[in-house]
């Protein structure tokens, strides 16, 4: 049985992780972080490792001297590195014998790079992938050893598709150990001229502009809600998130300017004027606004 050393610190981490030691599969370490820096979805592994007896080492770099101290112990065959933003070195890549295996929930070569879920859904993509590769010291750039290709419905939010990705990636994670243990592994080598790879997102990336059409507002504030930090709209110099929209198609209102409250309804929804109909805001923090106000 192969020698797994787990690299990981979000949710993903987390079930994955969960789903190799119920398999009882040999995970004799995990590097991991004590917080949650710039991970909206952090997750604490330490009381999973704690349950199964796992060694832990806390590190903010996995490239540092105590991380690669804390691999020589354990002497493990691979790594899997699941969940994890920083680019691994060379140095601590030529540690594993087999090498280390990363996850990326996009259909590689397409879509390297950064905020994968988040840029499908606010792209209005109709598909994805979760896909499994070896990591190597580029973006997302090493040889495919799983993948498989996942619907994106008009209904899913970042929190459906991310359930959807790791149901497919929980079973691709057992398939592949026991073919890395059965020295069956397939190797796809990626080009790293073809597809695209994604920039990281800033903030202003999720802020709604309501000359937006209905359908860009709705992709972009499903993309960032929940596990992810929300859509804000701004009004009166304050930010305000929005978890949850719904497309108005109007008549009747061709004269007027985007970002115009249109209606108050009794449940609090809000509908707001945009360049080609209505948005209603059905989930939202609350901001002082009125009928008539512009936001």
């Amino acid at each position: 049985m192969i020698k797994i050393l787990f690299i990981g610190c979000v949710e993903s981490s987390y079930m994955l992780l969960r789903r190799l030691l119920e398999e009882k599969k040999n995970v004799v370490g995990v590097i991991t972080k004590r917080e949650q820096g710039i991970n909206s979805d952090f997750c604490d592994l330490a009381p999973l490792c704690e349950d199964y007896s796992i060694p832990v080492c806390f590190v903010k770099n996995v490239n540092d001297e105590e991380a690669r101290l804390f691999i020589e112990s354990q002497e493990p065959d691979i790594g899997y590195c699941f969940g994890w933003s920083q680019l691994i070195k060379d140095e601590v890549i030529e540690m594993f014998p087999k090498g280390i295996v990363g996850f990326h929930p996009a259909a590689l070569p397409c879509n390297r790079g950064r905020h994968p879920i988040i840029w499908a859904l606010a792209l209005g993509l109709p598909e994805t992938a979760s896909s499994f590769f070896m990591i190597d010291p580029g973006t997302d750039e090493g040889d495919i050893v799983s993948q498989r290709r996942i619907e994106i419905t008009y209904e899913d939010n970042a929190r459906t598709l991310y359930n959807k990705i790791m149901d497919v990636a929980l079973d691709q994670e057992v398939k592949l150990t026991n073919e890395i243990e059965q020295n069956h592994l397939v190797r796809i080598k990626q080009n790293p001229n073809d597809g695209n790879t994604w920039r990281k997102r800033g903030k202003s990336d999720g802020q709604i502009d309501w000359r937006m059409s209905t359908n860009a507002i709705y992709n972009l504030v499903r993309s960032l809600t929940k596990p992810y930090v929300g859509a804000h709209f701004v009004f009166k110099d304050e930010e305000y998130k929005v978890w949850k929209v719904e497309e108005v198609r109007l008549t009747g209102y061709d004269n007027i300017e985007p970002g115009k409250v249109l209606r108050i309804h009794s449940n609090n929804s809000v509908d707001i004027k945009v360049s080609d109909g209505a948005i209603r805001l059905v989930d939202y923090e609350h901001a002082p606004i009125k009928e008539g106000d512009y936001l």
